[in-house]
């Protein structure tokens, strides 16, 4: 790849706080969406580094909110899942209610000792998001129907065991900040195509699968012969 090409390590610009007990609010959707602007404006030239944290359970989430706040907070996140950027989360202590939400968007989940994984329920049962279709997808029906269904609290090392996160470790933050500086060097637009083939894998016949697979084979090999450019004219 050219040096033209190669994205720069994140910045301020790429960072983002999200509590576990912050309230659905529009707030809350804005600063997800202001995320994503950035990351659009910088071309994939930088990941994303998310920080999620919390002291409890997100009991009342999503609060007392209409239908049209919750379809506005479910796109931000599609588009923050879909983005053409690498997204690297930081837990630490609790991740329940938004982080949540957060969590299941991202590409890679660094946890801190004693994180726990938090599904509140309240008289009325889980919150019905779309997390209740990520989990499904991401874990399978048997995992997704022991947690979502009565609601659940798991410790970081089932959560690893489980596959919600991907490592454990003292100071999630500083390995988030050098697992983007080092995503940063694939192609954003190449990333963006094997997150989509994963999540489509689930659901799509090998059969239907394949021309897109071999689209994707067939750009890696026109690539590393030097015979495919992008829309900037570079390789």
């Amino acid at each position: 790849m050219p040096p033209s090409n190669l994205a720069q390590a994140p910045s301020s610009d790429t960072l983002l706080e999200i509590d576990s007990t912050r309230p659905l609010c529009p707030l809350l959707v804005a600063d997800v969406n202001a995320l994503c602007d950035r990351l659009e404006d910088a071309q994939g030239r930088t990941s994303a580094v998310i920080r999620l944290h919390g002291t409890g359970p997100a009991e009342n989430w999503p609060g007392s909110v209409g239908i049209d706040l919750v379809s506005r907070w479910e796109k931000a996140l599609r588009r923050l899942e879909q983005g053409r950027f690498a997204k690297i989360v930081a837990i630490e202590g609790v991740c329940s209610g938004p982080a949540l939400d957060v969590l299941l968007t991202a590409d890679h989940r660094v946890g801190a000792p004693g994180t726990r994984i938090a599904v509140p329920v309240n008289n009325d049962g889980v919150w019905s998001g779309m997390a209740v279709h990520r989990l499904t997808n991401q874990l399978g029906g048997v995992h997704a129907r022991r947690i979502m269904l009565f609601g659940a609290e798991l410790s970081e090392q089932r959560a690893l065991a489980m596959g919600l996160i991907d490592q454990v470790t003292k100071d999630p933050a500083a390995v988030a900040a050098r697992l983007a500086e080092r995503f940063t060097r694939l192609d954003p637009s190449e990333l963006a195509i094997r997150r989509q083939l994963i999540i489509e894998a689930g659901v799509t016949a090998f059969e239907e699968a394949l021309g897109k697979h071999l689209a994707a084979c067939d750009r890696t090999l026109r690539r590393s012969r030097g015979e495919f450019l992008g829309a900037d004219g570079n390789a």
